[in-house]
């Protein structure tokens, strides 16, 4: 089974990977997974001030920081996986990837503040869930 894994460096994230390995006996490293995480876009009025090499700079180095916890926790835990980062909005980002990789599962951890908190707040899951064709699970 192709799993995509979307990451935000949050404590929900944490808690998604700890289900992963704890849940081996239909997750763990027999799968392949596929880690995204989505860094903001820098805004048209700061970008101007900032050389091409400074954003692509600060773009690395906001996923690397996000990242790399979760590559040394997976790696440790014996799963092995594809790690990749996109500019924008990360509802859309990872939708448009779990389409494109034909994955079977998006996994990402959730704050569970309920339909109305999702409504208000506009939630990354919700809009993935609205968005995404691909099975989704939400681990709180």
């Amino acid at each position: 089974m192709k799993v995509l894994l979307a990451v935000d460096g949050s404590a929900y994230t944490k808690r998604m990977l700890t289900y992963i390995v704890t849940q081996s006996d239909w997750l763990g490293s027999k799968h392949r997974y596929t880690v995204i995480h989505c860094v903001a876009a820098v805004p048209h009025r700061a970008a101007a001030f900032l050389d091409s090499a400074q954003v692509r700079d600060f773009y690395a180095e906001d996923a690397e920081a996000v990242l790399a916890p979760v590559r040394s926790f997976l790696a440790k835990e014996g799963i092995e996986a594809k790690y990749v980062h996109r500019i924008g909005p990360a509802a859309t980002n990872i939708a448009r990837l779990a389409q494109q990789g034909k994955f079977d599962l998006v996994m990402m951890g959730t704050q569970g503040r309920g339909a109305i908190g999702g409504v208000l707040l506009g939630s990354v899951a919700t809009k993935v869930l609205s968005l995404c064709c691909t099975p989704v699970l939400l681990i709180r």
